[in-house]
């Protein structure tokens, strides 16, 4: 039997740049209380286990040492940094700032020490995913980069081979450089077009070092990109480089602010398509990484309606429990919503959206934006692995 584990401590909430900021805490709070009522945590084969406040030395393995102390120091003396990317409007000082954000990398560690030592396992760190922070700077409410010191880690523990796949509608910019210039590391981001969205990189051209050619891909997606033609561009791009690769892990990143409700984003996807492509991540992890797979949260700013929602399906598939789409949302989680933040939120888990796509394989059409994106990656890497860039 696989086994999941779940990693969450309360003091996760800790990780709070304050009021008005969209990286609102509450959203991980009414993630676990969705969780809990839709019974994933009381799953048999479920594990919910604690988050650890990181140790240095594996703050170390993708951070300076100066940036760690800096960052330590700032929260001491509450006295903005900005050279480091503290005291901005993106990345808020606060005193506990050193500590909350540790914990994160902790959170993310212990889900992939637990993919690996109790293989095949797979993990769901739910507020990691932290993915823009860079080795001696914050970025874009990111202060840690869990993802990144997680994959380093799994690196130094014996895995050979790792393929990261990142959601957000953003550019998962620090997991790529990162691993910028390491053939071991496949980082696959499915974004917003970089001139139209934070942090602006992550073009189809951006495919790695002089000694990884091939191992950074970008798929950039117009603004206004949907379900069917989201979903399609994931498949086309993630499905057939995984497959190469043969990762012994896969890593992937969800940010759900890709959803049409999001306010800091463009794209335009559903809940349901989502949650389809954890499915097909899943599919992935089974088919190429052994059935290893490594799962975390991300952006998101929709912390009511969508977040919990998408967090809530992602937890599930992880742990081999889909819910259906159309399953109502406990009345009581309902009700607790709209005591805490005066907002009403859909009935059900789905919104209505498609998981359906027609797979780029079946066909290439050059008059849709969406599929000249597409093969503009494809063009772009698939030859650096030997592959044809054109579908079957």
């Amino acid at each position: 039997m696989v086994r999941t584990s779940i990693v969450w401590s309360d003091e996760l909430v800790g990780y709070d740049f304050g009021a008005g900021h969209p990286m609102a805490p509450v959203r991980l709070m009414l993630t676990v209380e969705l969780l809990r009522a839709m019974g994933v945590f009381d799953l048999p084969d479920v594990e919910v286990r604690p988050a650890p406040v990181a140790e240095d030395r594996d703050l170390h393995r993708v951070h300076t040492s100066d940036y760690v102390e800096a960052v330590r120091a700032a929260g001491e003396d509450g006295v903005a940094a900005e050279e480091i990317g503290l005291g901005t409007p993106d990345n808020p000082l606060f005193a506990e700032v050193h500590t909350a954000s540790a914990r994160i990398v902790g959170s993310t560690l212990t889900a992939a020490r637990a993919v690996w030592e109790e293989a095949p396992g797979r993990a769901f760190s739910l507020a990691g995913g932290l993915h823009h922070a860079m080795a001696a700077k914050a970025s874009g409410f990111c202060v840690y980069n869990d993802v990144a010191a997680a994959i380093a880690w799994l690196l130094e523990a014996g895995a050979a081979r790792i393929a990261y796949v990142d959601h957000d509608a953003h550019h998962g910019d620090g997991v790529e450089r990162a691993f910028w210039d390491d053939p071991r590391v496949l980082t696959v981001s499915v974004h917003q077009h970089p001139g139209t969205l934070f942090p602006g990189t992550g073009y189809p051209h951006d495919v790695g070092g002089s000694s990884a050619r091939g191992s950074a891909v970008n798929v950039a997606l117009p603004a206004g990109t949907s379900d069917a033609d989201w979903l399609r561009a994931v498949e086309a791009v993630a499905a057939p480089l995984v497959e190469h690769h043969r990762p012994d892990v896969l890593v992937t990143q969800h940010g759900c602010d890709c959803h049409g409700n999001d306010p800091l984003t463009e794209l335009e996807v559903s809940i349901d398509a989502q949650r389809r492509a954890a499915l097909l991540m899943s599919e992935l992890a089974d088919a190429h990484a052994g059935g290893r797979w490594l799962a975390t949260g991300g952006g998101g700013y929709d912390v009511v309606g969508v977040v919990p929602r998408v967090w809530t399906h992602l937890a599930a598939v992880v742990a081999g429990h889909p819910i259906d789409p159309e399953t109502p949302i406990p009345e009581a989680w309902r009700r607790a919503v709209l005591e805490v933040a005066n907002v009403d939120v859909p009935a059900t888990m789905s919104d209505g959206g498609t998981s359906e796509f027609a797979r780029f394989a079946d066909g290439y059409n050059p008059d849709d934006p969406v599929d000249r994106a597409i093969m503009a990656t494809r063009q772009a890497v698939f030859p650096w692995h030997g592959l044809d860039p054109m579908p079957d």
